[in-house]
């Protein structure tokens, strides 16, 4: 999976999968296995586990992959599968308000974060692995690196986030030069860029944005270094704001992305520009924010409102 570029996260979930498929027929080996055991384990999945259809769709995924490309032989019909059904949803999307109260609940070094996500589209994992070079203050423009699918795409800087930008990397910066004097300071770069330029993990330039507080250590070669913060801290902590601003909606840190799409929508901006932006293979990813916009009716009269001046009069005879 390294060798097709497959993500991390992309490779544990996959593994995870065939674990849980080997497990489910009493620890069997998978080429003793074939068509009918891969049919019973995602109808499992269904009936039993109540699993989402992306869920279920991820698990075939993953055990496609393993007969092609590990066991080496084609997966033929799996017959009847009862595949779990995918509801038609809209995604969580906060007013201007919303985000605001929400924003001003968070702590200082969240805010940015969540700031960032919220103003230009970022989903949660691109923002946490923000690096400094990714950042054009001149052009204004934030470079995302190998996103979903790993396609590198263009965003804007909002110009309300320069200076807490700044700011926040003097801080940054000054943990970078604590850390290059006690003689650490390296961080992770991807690919074989580490082998290929052996001083660059120590360049002020790959140093993640928002980098954890502690450093990790290599218990193996004694090594120490930091990573980027894990999403999980921005997660719990909006996860707070949310109820602090006390919202009612089921608002997580994506539903920052989901608000920014469509507050684009409602100031008139152009669906293929918001699709660049957010980095949508398919315009009809993008399309489901139209749908958001129109919620409820939007612009539809309700006849409820035309009744207003009789209602109006019959609480007056009241």
């Amino acid at each position: 999976m390294q060798s097709r570029h497959y993500s991390p996260r992309t490779e544990r979930s996959y593994c995870n999968w065939v674990r849980r498929f080997i497990y489910f027929h009493n620890i069997r080996h998978p080429k003793e296995m074939s068509e009918p055991e891969i049919n019973a384990f995602l109808t499992h999945l269904a009936v039993k586990e109540h699993v989402s259809a992306s869920t279920q769709n991820q698990a075939l995924a993953s055990l496609l992959y393993l007969y092609r490309n590990v066991i080496g032989r084609e997966v033929g019909d799996l017959g009847k599968v009862i595949r779990a059904r995918k509801p038609k949803r809209l995604p969580v999307v906060m007013t201007r308000s919303e985000v605001t109260t929400v924003l001003s609940n968070l702590p200082s070094d969240k805010w940015l974060m969540a700031s960032l996500m919220y103003g230009t589209g970022l989903r949660l994992s691109e923002c946490m692995q923000l690096r400094i070079q990714d950042i054009d203050f001149s052009s204004n423009e934030i470079n995302i690196r190998d996103g979903k699918g790993a396609k590198d795409r263009v965003t804007m800087l909002p110009e309300s986030l320069r200076t807490p930008l700044k700011n926040h990397l003097k801080k940054v910066r000054d943990i970078h030069n604590n850390d290059l004097s006690q003689g650490w300071g390296r961080v992770l770069l991807p690919n074989a860029l580490q082998r290929k330029y052996p001083n660059a993990p120590k360049e002020w330039r790959w140093q993640w944005i928002f980098p954890q507080m502690n450093r990790w250590k290599n218990h193996k070669t004694g090594e120490e270094g930091r990573h980027h913060s894990d999403q999980s801290i921005l997660q719990k902590a909006f996860r707070q704001a949310v109820i602090k601003s006390g919202l009612t909606k089921h608002a997580t840190c994506h539903a920052l992305r989901h608000s920014f799409a469509t507050h684009l929508l409602e100031d008139g901006y152009d669906i293929r520009t918001i699709q660049e932006l957010l980095g949508h293979k398919d315009i009809r990813t993008t399309m489901i924010y139209t749908h958001v916009l129109n919620r409820g009716g939007r612009g539809v009269k309700s006849p409820m409102d035309s009744l207003e001046k009789k209602s109006a009069h019959y609480k007056e005879t009241q």
